[in-house]
């Protein structure tokens, strides 16, 4: 695969104020060829001004407001690259980050995606969280912990973000569309499948910037427990529906969603259908192992 088209997908939502930076960042890339994506959630902001002043350098999708994980979706639709790489429109690009990740694709036929650890800064650019690796740079193949329902102490570093997943194109296909009821941290969606189904790579050179700011939706908000827990919850539900091999790891994060429920909140939760749905599709010894796994993470966190 030489020189491979690389697509970098932008999602917005009502960031005006960064968006410049990150297209900028995208098309200041030191390698080519690369397309430049937008993808505008509805904004209500200045984002389409902001937008204007790229029409010739950029495609630019004009959507709805339907959540990120519609923005995934119309994106990839619309792209062409055989490499694919995400980015939020508040984050930004270091200028090498799409040769890095080209570099790692095209030495390794078996790699499907290409994950790394992000550079938080605060909202004038400087460092504000710094991260800690435990783990190699590498090639990993984590499909047959994941799919034993384990992932903690696979991986190098705790997480990653959306503007640091990496993905060739046939990964891509088979992830996506993507169920849209999942409307924030969609990331978690496709980094679960790809972790627990086929091989990757670990880079440890922080090359993407992730801002922290006031207006996160999720990323350092510890005052968002209702939306931790129906994002593990909704992850998990389509986790199981749509690659059921994910089963044991989709209950463990199910019960992990139940958690962070307390008292009228977790009866209330368990109330939805969705929610019922995933418990009747368990077997009884699922179930029951299901509230002692969430009972666990609930005495583990006191």
């Amino acid at each position: 695969m030489a020189q491979p088209l690389v697509s970098i997908l932008i999602n917005n939502y009502n960031y005006g104020r960064y968006l410049a930076e990150a297209i900028d960042s995208a098309l200041n890339q030191t390698y080519s060829p690369v397309e430049v994506i937008v993808v505008d959630d509805g904004s209500t902001d200045d984002s389409a001004a902001v937008l204007a002043t790229y029409a010739d350098r950029v495609q630019v999708v004009q959507k709805e407001n339907g959540g990120q994980a519609s923005a995934f979706n119309c994106g990839f639709a619309a792209s062409q690259g055989e490499l694919i790489c995400f980015l939020d429109a508040d984050d930004w690009f270091k200028p090498d980050k799409v040769a890095r990740i080209v570099e790692v694709f095209t030495a390794d036929a078996t790699v499907e995606w290409c994950f790394h650890p992000l550079e938080m800064v605060d909202v004038t650019g400087k460092t504000h969280v710094a991260e800690i690796y435990q783990g190699p740079s590498g090639r990993y193949d984590i499909s047959t912990k994941v799919q034993q329902g384990k992932l903690s102490g696979h991986l190098p570093f705790s997480g990653t973000a959306t503007s640091a997943l990496c993905f060739r194109r046939s990964l891509l296909t088979a992830m996506l569309p993507m169920p849209e009821v999942i409307r924030i941290t969609s990331d978690d969606y496709l980094k679960y499948v790809a972790w627990g189904t086929v091989p990757g790579y670990v880079l440890l050179d922080e090359l993407t910037a992730q801002r922290i700011h006031g207006d996160n939706a999720y990323t350092h908000r510890p005052d968002k427990q209702d939306l931790h827990a129906n994002i593990h919850l909704l992850t998990a539900y389509w986790l199981r529906q749509n690659f059921p091999v994910l089963s044991p790891f989709a209950n463990k994060l199910f019960a992990a969603g139940i958690h962070l429920y307390q008292g009228f909140q977790r009866a209330k939760l368990l109330d939805q259908p969705l929610m019922q749905q995933y418990l009747q599709r368990t077997s009884r010894r699922e179930r029951w192992a299901i509230r002692l796994r969430a009972l666990y993470y609930r005495y583990k966190s006191v």
